[in-house]
C-alpha cells in the first residue's frame, strides 16, 4: 500500500487502498474486485474491471478519457458522467442543456448500482476501516466481502427458491 504523511507536524503515516469494482447494471450485483494502493487512478483499472461481454459501460468522471486508454476496448461503448462543476454550470432554460442534465441523471441512475455493495460492506458487516495487513491480503478479504454483498443483496430470492 501506497503510505503518505499527513502535515508537518504529525508524524503520524497513512497508508491508503482503493476497492475497484464492476457491478452489473441491473442487479447491482459485483462480478470484479480490484485491491489498488490508494495512489492509484480510478481510469487505469476502468477496463480491468469488464468483465468481457459488456457492450455499454458507466463511470463516474474519475473514468474521463477510458475510451482513449491503450488498454481500451472497442466493442465497449462508455457512458461517463459529466464532471460536477460542468453540470452545475447547465442552465435548464436552455433545451440544449435540459436534456443533457436528463441525461446526466439517468446514466447516475445506472452507476449508483455500484455504490450499493459498498454500503453492503461497510454498514452490514461494519467494514469501514482497513487492516493493515498488506495490499494482498486486504484484496482477499474485500473478494470476500463483496461476494457475501452479493448473497447479501439475493437472499430474498434465495429464501423465495427455498420455500
Amino acid at each position: 500500500m501506497h503510505s503518505s504523511k499527513k502535515g508537518q507536524q504529525t508524524p503520524q503515516m497513512y497508508f491508503g487502498m482503493k476497492a475497484h469494482i464492476g457491478a452489473d447494471a441491473e442487479s447491482g450485483l459485483v462480478h470484479t474486485v480490484r485491491g489498488t494502493s490508494g495512489n492509484v487512478h480510478d481510469v487505469s483499472e476502468g477496463n480491468s474491471l469488464l468483465h468481457g461481454q459488456e457492450t455499454y459501460a458507466y463511470g463516474d468522471a474519475d473514468y474521463q478519457g477510458i475510451e482513449k486508454r491503450p488498454d481500451a476496448k472497442a466493442a465497449v461503448s462508455w457512458h461517463i458522467a459529466m464532471r460536477p462543476g460542468k453540470r452545475r454550470a447547465l442552465n435548464n432554460e436552455n433545451a440544449v442543456d435540459d436534456v443533457m442534465a436528463k441525461i446526466e441523471k439517468i446514466k447516475a441512475g445506472i452507476r449508483v448500482k455500484v455504490e450499493h455493495p459498498f454500503r453492503v460492506i461497510k454498514g452490514q458487516f461494519g467494514y469501514v476501516k482497513v487492516n493493515y495487513r498488506g495490499l494482498k491480503k486486504n484484496t482477499a478479504q474485500l473478494v470476500t466481502l463483496f461476494a457475501l454483498s452479493n448473497l447479501w443483496m439475493v437472499r430474498g430470492k434465495l429464501m423465495q427458491a427455498r420455500a
